[in-house]
């Protein structure tokens, strides 16, 4: 990544506080569990692939709401001590956002609450074009509604702007939207759900299922696989696979926010889609060895070690 010239990565997406409870086993239905911990860090999808885009050295401009809160003043400090220009973040007359996560075995299990993310226009993000325009790539994630996605993608279109779409959480989303985002990014279960099939565990059922989503329009498909690391489909046949790197998992919480902050910031540096998938999975891996979203999420200079080791 050239350091004279920042890359500038414009996200719009959802701002939270995360509860994190760490737990011996997962309950069933009417079981009650004692838990070992609770912890409170900042995250939503959007936030911590602002931040992990930051921390690997983009310019990062950041289009969400926060409540009018003490969460919400608390958040967009974070943004700002992390260097994220927090001009587009609407501070409402709701509450912020949460997410509740349970943590068990290196696993986890999330309800999210939208809260003022919910409360994000489709006026707020052409109130904020101004930081889409200057932005290299403009990352969306589905934590917000699908209004103000449809927006931003069309607005970032028009601008002539590189679109990552996150389909996350797993939902269904208009084929519309697909001549808007140069790369589409599910994980297993989101491609899923977009294809309409069940289980993807198998390699040639992945390959089909990408194919579907190639006829319905999607140019280029980016499948993250966990700790299998992630597959690059595009619509001309290319195929790039990125095996995953082995580590002791501590805590998976924000590995696919830290996967996409980072394939942003590298795609927007100059790197080629290869090198910044690469890049993605590495930070993805490095951020699993620790507790938390964005607390796991490495510096530029730490990961260049750590990828030396």
């Amino acid at each position: 990544m050239n350091e004279a010239v920042r890359p500038v990565v414009a996200v719009v997406g959802s701002i939270n506080m995360d509860f994190v409870v760490e737990s011996p086993l997962f309950p069933l239905p009417g079981q009650t569990v004692l838990g070992k911990s609770i912890s409170y860090f900042p995250g939503g999808k959007g936030a911590n692939q602002a931040v992990a885009a930051a921390r690997l050295g983009a310019d990062v401009r950041m289009i969400g709401a926060v409540g009018g809160d003490e969460f919400g003043g608390k958040l967009e400090a974070v943004l700002r001590k992390e260097g994220i220009d927090t001009r587009g973040v609407r501070v409402t007359d709701g509450a912020t956002g949460i997410a509740s996560i349970l943590v068990s075995g290196g696993e986890n299990t999330i309800v999210v609450v939208p809260g003022a993310n919910g409360a994000l226009r489709p006026e707020d993000v052409h109130g904020n074009a101004g930081l889409i325009e200057a932005a290299d790539i403009v990352l969306v994630q589905l934590e917000i509604p699908f209004e103000t996605v449809e927006a931003a993608l069309r607005l970032a279109k028009t601008a002539g702007k590189k679109t990552v779409l996150n389909p996350a959480p797993a939902g269904v989303f208009p084929d519309e939207w697909l001549q808007w985002t140069d790369i589409v990014t599910p994980n297993e279960t989101e491609l899923a759900a977009l294809v309409g099939a069940e289980r993807l565990d198998d390699p040639a059922v992945l390959e089909s299922a990408m194919r579907k989503l190639h006829d319905r329009g999607a140019e280029r498909i980016i499948v993250t696989l966990g700790a299998n690391g992630a597959v690059l489909s595009a619509r001309n046949g290319e195929i790039v696979r990125v095996p995953g790197r082995k580590v002791e998992v501590v805590d998976t919480t924000g590995a696919g926010d830290t996967f996409h902050g980072a394939l942003a910031a590298a795609w927007a540096g100059g790197a080629s889609l290869a090198e910044a998938l690469q890049t993605a999975v590495d930070a993805s891996a490095l951020s699993v060895t620790r507790q938390g979203a964005q607390t796991g999420m490495p510096a530029a200079a730490e990961l260049e070690r750590w990828r030396r080791e």
